[in-house]
C-alpha cells in the first residue's frame, strides 16, 4: 500500500488542475535580489515607474505583503501565438483578473486542507519579488533578459503566487544558468535597451514605452517601436528556450480582435469605442491616449501614406504625446516620397 501523496504534492496537482504548468514552493524569507533591485531603481532604470520606488522597502520580504507568511507557492500560467503589434500576454482578458480567479481558488482549497492557515494569492500588483521567488521554488533561472526561463517551457509564462502561513516543504532552488554565451535576446533588442546582461534600463525598452511611459516617446526610440502598439516579445522571441518550448500547455486565452490589431482602426477610435472594445483587457493599462500615441508612431514606422490624413487630424489632439507622435509621424512620412 503506498503513502497518499503528501500535501505539497497535493497542492501542485491542484494547481495544475487550474491551469497553471509550472508549480514551486519556496521559503518565505528575504528576497535574494532585494539589494540589486535597490541598485537598479538607483541607477534611474525604473523610469517613471514612482510606485517601484514606494513600495521598494515592502519588496524586501513576501511579509510585506501577508503578515506571517511562511511559505510561497509560486505559479507560472503559459500564453502563446505568433508575431504581431500586441505583446502575446496581452491579447486576452486582463491577465491579472484571470490568474487572481484561480489563486484564489487555489487559496481556499488550501486552507480547508490545512485549517488555521491563512492564503492569498497575488499576481503583478503586489510588492513581491516574483522571479526571485520562482528561481528559489525551482521553476528556473533568471535570464540575460531579465526574465525567468523554465527549461521545459520557456520564458513565456505569466507569475503568480499564493502567499500562506502554512509551512510547506521547499522545492529545491534552481541554481544553475542556462544561457551560457548566447547573447540573441541582447543583440536583438529594437532600443539597446540592455545596459548588460541581465539589467534592462526600462526608459528604452518598448514595453515601457508603450504601456508605462506617460507623454511623448523619445524622437531617437521611435523607430524602435516598429510595429509594436503594445509591448514586445522580441527579446523572448529570439530565446532558443522559447523556440524549442513548443505550444504552450494551457495557455491564456486569446480573443482574434487583439492578435492583429490595426494601427489606424486605434487612431481614431472613439472614447466609448476605446472603452468598449479596452476596458477588460491589459491595453487599458495605457489608456486611449498612450494607445493613439503608439499608433501614431507604428504609422509613421509603417511608411504608408494613405494613414497621413488621420495623423493630420491627430496633429490638434488635446493630448501632447499624441501629438508629438503624430508630427513626428507626418514628417517621417512626408520624407520617405
Amino acid at each position: 500500500m503506498t503513502d497518499p501523496p503528501n500535501i505539497e504534492a497535493r497542492t501542485k496537482a491542484e494547481a495544475a488542475r487550474l491551469g497553471f504548468s509550472l508549480c514551486g514552493i519556496a521559503p518565505a524569507t528575504e528576497a535574494d535580489g532585494f539589494g540589486r533591485f535597490c541598485d537598479w531603481l538607483a541607477a534611474g532604470y525604473a523610469g517613471g515607474m514612482r510606485y517601484l520606488h514606494d513600495h521598494r522597502e515592502q519588496r524586501r520580504h513576501p511579509a510585506g505583503v501577508v503578515e506571517g507568511v511562511r511559505s510561497v507557492v509560486m505559479l507560472g500560467l503559459e500564453y502563446g501565438g505568433g508575431p504581431g503589434p500586441v505583446a502575446r500576454y496581452a491579447r486576452g482578458p486582463d491577465y491579472h483578473r484571470f490568474i487572481w480567479d484561480r489563486e484564489n481558488e487555489l487559496s481556499a482549497w488550501l486552507d480547508g486542507q490545512l485549517p488555521g492557515a491563512y492564503s492569498h494569492g497575488v499576481c503583478d500588483t503586489a510588492p513581491l519579488l516574483e522571479r526571485d521567488f520562482a528561481r528559489r521554488a525551482g521553476l528556473g533561472w533568471i535570464g540575460k533578459n531579465t526574465m525567468l526561463i523554465n527549461k521545459r517551457r520557456g520564458s513565456m509564462v505569466l507569475l503568480g503566487a499564493v502567499l500562506t502561513t502554512a509551512v510547506l516543504r521547499p522545492d529545491p532552488p534552481h541554481e544553475a544558468s542556462h544561457c551560457g554565451t548566447c547573447t540573441a535576446c541582447l543583440d536583438a533588442c529594437p532600443t539597446n535597451a540592455f545596459v548588460s546582461p541581465g539589467v534592462l534600463d526600462a526608459r528604452k525598452c518598448v514595453s515601457y514605452l508603450t504601456i508605462e511611459l506617460a507623454g511623448p516617446i523619445p524622437d531617437d526610440l521611435k523607430p524602435g517601436v516598429g510595429d509594436h502598439l503594445f509591448g514586445c516579445d522580441v527579446c523572448q522571441e529570439v530565446c532558443p528556450w522559447v523556440r524549442h518550448a513548443g505550444p504552450p500547455a494551457a495557455p491564456l486565452p486569446v480573443r482574434d480582435d487583439l492578435v492583429a490589431l490595426d494601427a489606424l482602426g486605434v487612431l481614431t477610435l472613439s472614447p466609448a469605442e476605446f472603452r468598449r472594445r479596452f476596458k477588460s483587457t491589459a491595453l487599458w493599462r495605457a489608456k486611449r491616449s498612450g494607445l493613439r500615441r503608439n499608433a501614431c508612431v507604428v504609422l509613421g514606422n509603417a511608411g504608408d501614406r494613405r494613414a497621413v490624413p488621420a495623423l493630420e487630424t491627430a496633429l490638434a489632439d488635446d493630448d501632447a504625446g499624441v501629438r508629438d507622435a503624430a508630427a513626428w509621424a507626418v514628417q517621417r512620412l512626408a520624407a520617405s516620397k
